[in-house]
C-alpha cells in the first residue's frame, strides 16, 4: 500500500480508487499530485493522446502509435539522449474518457525500467476560483540490480515530477489562450 499521510480525504479516495497496482518484493512503487490552473478538459486532452505524449512529456523526442488507440495498441517512443534510455515500447492498458484515467504499461526498450506500469487520472478541482485539475500519476517498477528501491522511486520520480510540471506548464498556456471564466459561488 502506498504511503497516504498528510492526504486529503479526497485525494486519498482518488487514489485508492484509481491507482492501484500488484506489487512484488523486488518492486517500488509511489505517486504524485500536481495541480494544475486550468480546466480539466484541457488537462486530459494531453493525457489522453497515447499517440503523442511528446506534446508534453519533455524526454520524448518522437513517438510512433500502431492501431487505433484502444486496449492495448502499441507505441514505439525514442527518448531524448541525456537519460539512461533510447527507446521503449509500450502499451496502452486503459484509456478512460468518462473518468480520465490512462494507464500505460512498458513492453519493452532500451532502458532499466522493467515491468513498468503507471497509472494518470484526472480530476476536477477549483482553484483560486476558476477550473481547475488535480493530475495524479503511480507507477510500480522493478528495482534494478545494483540500485535500491529509494534510487529506484526517486529517479522515477523526477521523471514523473518533469513530466507533470510540463503538463502544467503547456495546459496553463492553453487556458490563458482559452479565457476560461471564474466560477461564481452565489
Amino acid at each position: 500500500m502506498m504511503n497516504v499521510k498528510g492526504l486529503s480525504g479526497t485525494e486519498i479516495e482518488y487514489v485508492r480508487k484509481h491507482h492501484q497496482h500488484e506489487i512484488r518484493d523486488n518492486q517500488c512503487n509511489s505517486f504524485l499530485i500536481k495541480r494544475i490552473k486550468a480546466p480539466i478538459h484541457l488537462v486530459w486532452s494531453l493525457v489522453r493522446r497515447f499517440d503523442q505524449p511528446q506534446k508534453y512529456k519533455p524526454f520524448v523526442s518522437r513517438c510512433v502509435a500502431q492501431g487505433n488507440l484502444e486496449i492495448g495498441s502499441l507505441r514505439e517512443v525514442d527518448v531524448k539522449s541525456g537519460l539512461p534510455a533510447t527507446t521503449s515500447t509500450e502499451r496502452l492498458e486503459l484509456l478512460d474518457d468518462e473518468e480520465h484515467i490512462l494507464s500505460v504499461r512498458i513492453v519493452g526498450g532500451d532502458h532499466r525500467l522493467r515491468n513498468y506500469a503507471s497509472i494518470v487520472s484526472v480530476h476536477p478541482e477549483v482553484i483560486e476560483g476558476r477550473p481547475g485539475t488535480m493530475v495524479i500519476e503511480s507507477f510500480v517498477v522493478d528495482v534494478p540490480e545494483g540500485n535500491t528501491k529509494d534510487e529506484t522511486c526517486f529517479f522515477v520520480e523526477a521523471l514523473i515530477k518533469c513530466n507533470l510540471k510540463s503538463l502544467a506548464d503547456v495546459s496553463e498556456r492553453l487556458a490563458v489562450q482559452d479565457r476560461t471564466e471564474p466560477i461564481n459561488h452565489d
